[in-house]
This record gives C-alpha cells, sequence and structure tokens, in this order.
C-alpha cells in the first residue's frame, strides 16, 4: 500500500478519535454528531485512504446505523478474533487474508470471483462470500471497503468501469447478507494499482483482482 494510504488512515483515526463521545451510563464511546464534518472533511481530503468516499451523507449513515468506536486498548484483540475467523471461514478458498497493522485486506482473486469480462458473482463463490458477510456481520466496528481492480489489457475507460461495477456487486452481495450498508464504501482503480507485472499471463492474473479492506472505527482517547 501507498504512504498516501498509510497517512490518510492515520488521519482519520485522529479525527475519529476527537470525534466520539462516551456515554456516561455504559461507558461506551461512538462517533458523534459533532464530528461528522471534520470526519467527513479528512476523508475528502484523502481519496482512498481509511474510509472510501469522504462524503458528509456516508459518515451520517454511519452515526445513524449506532456504529461504536474501538479504545485503542482494545482494537488489537478485536482486529486479531476477526482476522482468525475470517482465515478459518476462507481456508482453501484462494482468498488471501493479509494483516496490516490494525487493518486486514482480504485479496480475492478475479478468476474465483467472476467470468472474464463480467461482474456478475459466481454461483460457487457465494457461499465464501456468505462466510465472509458472516464475519463481517458479527464485527461490525470496522469501516469495510471493496476496491476493484483490472489488468493492463483492454482500453483504460473499460478497466475502469469494469472494476467499479465488480466492487459494486461485491458491496450489494455483502449489503444484501448482513453487513450494514452505511459500513461499505467501493473504489474501483481499473489498472492503475498493479501487484504484479503485466507482461505475463501470470501476472496479470494477480492484478485482476478485488480487494476488501476492513479498517476498525477507532479511538485511542479512553478518558473522554
Amino acid at each position: 500500500m501507498s504512504s498516501r494510504v498509510l497517512a490518510s488512515a492515520a488521519v482519520l483515526s485522529l479525527v475519529a478519535t476527537t470525534a466520539c463521545t462516551t456515554n456516561p451510563e455504559t461507558g461506551n464511546r461512538r462517533l458523534s454528531k459533532a464530528g461528522i464534518g471534520a470526519l467527513a472533511g479528512a476523508a475528502l481530503g484523502t481519496g482512498a485512504g481509511a474510509v472510501v468516499g469522504g462524503k458528509s451523507k456516508r459518515t451520517e449513515m454511519i452515526v445513524g446505523a449506532g456504529i461504536g468506536a474501538i479504545a485503542g486498548t482494545a482494537i488489537g484483540a478485536y482486529m486479531d478474533k476477526q482476522e482468525k475467523e475470517l482465515r478459518e471461514k476462507t481456508a482453501g478458498t484462494d482468498v488471501e487474508v493479509i494483516r496490516q497493522g490494525d487493518e486486514l485486506l482480504l485479496n480475492m482473486p478475479s478468476g474465483i470471483t467472476f467470468d472474464t469480462d463480467s461482474y456478475s458473482i459466481k454461483p460457487e463463490f457465494r457461499t465464501t462470500l456468505d462466510n465472509i458477510a458472516s464475519t463481517l456481520g458479527s464485527y461490525n466496528q470496522t469501516y469495510v471497503d471493496v476496491y476493484g481492480h483490472t489488468d493492463s489489457t483492454g482500453a483504460d475507460a473499460y478497466n475502469m468501469t469494469l472494476s467499479r461495477n465488480r466492487a459494486e456487486s461485491v458491496a450489494g452481495y455483502l449489503a444484501t447478507h448482513g453487513v450494514a450498508r452505511a459500513r461499505i464504501g467501493t473504489q474501483g482503480f481499473g489498472e492503475t494499482q498493479p501487484v504484479a507485472s503485466n507482461d505475463t499471463d501470470a501476472g496479470r492474473a494477480q492484478n485482476r483482482r478485488v480487494e476488501i479492506k476492513l479498517v476498525p472505527v477507532a479511538d485511542t482517547n479512553t478518558q473522554g
């Protein structure tokens, strides 16, 4: 991941910290409406960072959905448990679960998710996606960003559209299988973020992928 992405994640985490309030009765912390503008503004300025789509509407939806922030000391354990469950439920499926600090990235090759030039999810992949959705629904204190990528074959504009449609297909599936739509953001990158050389069949196969990035709704201000 680029330094820009890492930096944006840090910015959004910091802003989310200041946008939280503590319930005096339960001690639980959640995003406050007073912090909506600041959080949305930070997301807008960072592009594809911790939260895709920096529009205030999405942030308002997150607050309205009652998604609580996780105290800094609890983030690691929370993501550890989610990682363990995701690894168990995707074992043997070619879905790669990657840990990046306190974030998780699920790498799903297009060969197991979509037919060539299609953004309809393969029927045989739906059971795996059901299992992923079940876990994401159980661990709801995360943003769920879905990224679409292609190889360099074909026109740039076509690849960008295909990548967006594939990201939207996965996001829509998750939203209808227990993952709150307010948590989900999507972005298509077309051929702009290769992870391997496009000069070989193997490299192009790696570049054709959909990723699900899970970012905790973090709050390190445990003192309120």
